[in-house]
């Protein structure tokens, strides 16, 4: 072949691919020899995976028509086996090739995913394109051959950290194109999904952002593309089962093992979202039942209230308060003050004007952790009937339990079937947020810290901490009761809102 030959050839093939611009499933379809070599038996990409091109494509198409530059976001949850890594490698080739000066990044759960995983996949696709010599394929990332454009044209595999975000804060490419993928979204902290939100802001420019994973937590921003961000989502349940090339009689017997409603078949087989994590303390089920229960205020139980402090800028002051199964007639209130003295005088002014109401608090249960020790001083100083809970102090049944914060959670989790909670998704949150492991020199349950939980991307369970100090010890009915009837009925005395907010 003459050289003119060469150039006329690589001139036609640059023609065709720009051609699918905004057509992934026409580009997969052209660039990959299905049905030969390694694709033999395989005459084109999976049903699920043709669809979801041709929903990229087709959203493309759209924002173009109108002049509009939307994100593209599309969320799957899948089980085990559906070729959730082909479709990325496969995406990932046609988002380098079809706009000049593409720019990504591909995150997962772990550095061992995205380098055992992901990255192999897109190795593989790399190599059968038909136009995989406009690509140097790296460890940590694809990039053009051109040394002008390598720089910008490019896509590069960085495990997410909470020390480190500034790859996915800078994800910035005006007037170009942008991909950004999740793989295994469902372990990435919330606060990366926050920094690259933030960042996937450009104008005039392509922005395709990619989360997929098996829905392994009930909470957490991959949660919410399927729930109350689901409007802002492409999303999509796949089943295993429905899939063509999974191993059907495996997952046969995953479902005859244990059972068609198990988590474990909702997770790796169905795609969707486990009623309980398996180290998740507090079930969704039962806190959400809690929530739409009508409160029935027991006259004949003692109250209790549990007041947790908050520790830095971002956590809450939470004062709570419970009478037998009912934590939710009572306004619980919600502080961000931090200077201590302030703080106590509000506390104490909650106090005083539920005493005026003829409301007896019993005991106030305190975090002695942070900025407790003072205020508990200048609370008990005023005359209220305050007791200091110490989180990592020993628990009361030592044997079941490593500390006494998990063994306030595990009561508080045996008392929520049948309890009423206010209704407040944040509570919900992060009540259910909660895991714990099992103490391996002990066997004792032990709850994962609030440190641990903070490092990880979660926010701090102020308000759950708080209720689960009021079960700290355990307060015998009294014959005089705690509420007189007729004084303090519910929370719309004082206020619709069940926080009382500063």
């Amino acid at each position: 072949m003459s050289p003119h030959a060469e150039l006329d050839q690589e001139a036609q093939l640059e023609y065709e691919i720009s051609g699918f611009q905004r057509d992934p499933l026409g580009y997969v379809l052209f660039a990959f020899p299905w049905g030969e070599g390694e694709l033999e038996g395989h005459p084109g990409p999976r049903e699920w995976q043709r669809k979801a091109f041709e929903d990229i494509g087709r959203e493309l198409q759209a924002n173009a028509d109108l002049g509009v530059w939307d994100a593209v976001q599309m969320a799957k949850a899948s089980g085990h086996g559906i070729g959730k890594s082909a479709f990325l490698a496969m995406l990932i080739m046609w988002a380098m090739s079809t706009f000049e000066d593409c720019r990504g990044v591909v995150t997962a759960n772990t550095d061992t995913q995205l380098r055992t995983k992901t990255w192999p996949e897109v190795a593989k696709w790399h190599r059968l394109a038909i136009n995989s010599h406009w690509f140097n394929l790296e460890a940590t990332k694809i990039e053009s051959i051109d040394p002008e454009h390598a720089k910008n044209w490019r896509i590069d595999i960085i495990p997410w950290s909470l020390v480190n975000t500034e790859a996915f804060a800078g994800l910035h490419n005006e007037r170009k194109r942008i991909v950004l993928i999740f793989d295994e979204a469902s372990a990435i902290a919330d606060k990366i999904w926050e920094v690259a939100e933030g960042a996937l802001t450009d104008d005039n420019t392509e922005i395709i952002w990619m989360v997929f994973g098996n829905p392994t937590r009930q909470t957490g921003r991959f949660r919410d593309c399927f729930g109350r961000l689901k409007h802002r989502w492409h999303h999509e349940h796949i089943d295993s089962r429905n899939v063509e090339g999974t191993n059907k009689a495996q997952i046969a017997k995953l479902v005859e093992d244990n059972g068609e409603d198990s988590d474990v078949v909702r997770v790796r087989v169905k795609g969707e979202f486990p009623l309980q994590a398996e180290y998740q303390l507090i079930s969704l089920e039962h806190v959400a039942n809690a929530r739409r229960r009508e409160a029935f205020l027991d006259h004949n139980q003692p109250i209790v209230a549990g007041l947790d402090f908050a520790r830095s800028g971002s956590c809450e002051t939470v004062l709570s308060f419970r009478c037998g199964r009912d934590a939710s007639s009572l306004k619980w209130f919600v502080w961000r003050e931090r200077d201590s003295v302030i703080l106590a005088g509000k506390i104490s002014m909650v106090l005083k004007e539920l005493r005026d109401r003829k409301v007896r608090i019993h005991t106030v249960f305190c975090d002695g952790g942070g900025l407790g020790g003072p205020i508990i001083d200048m609370l008990t100083h005023a005359g209220w009937p305050t007791r200091e809970v110490i989180a990592g102090a020993k628990a009361t049944d030592a044997k079941d339990f490593g500390n006494k914060t998990s063994e306030c959670w595990a009561r508080m989790r045996d008392w929520m079937p049948g309890a009423s909670v206010p209704d407040d998704p944040e509570l919900e949150t992060q009540l259910v947020s909660r895991n714990f492991f099992w103490d391996p020199k002990t066997n004792a349950l032990t709850l994962v810290s609030k440190d641990k939980m903070i490092a990880d991307g979660e926010e701090s369970p102020d308000r759950a901490d708080s209720l689960s100090l009021t079960f700290a010890d355990f307060i015998l009915p009294e014959l005089n009761i705690g509420i007189a009837k007729g004084q303090y009925q519910t929370v719309n005395d004082l206020n619709s809102d069940p926080f009382g907010r500063d």
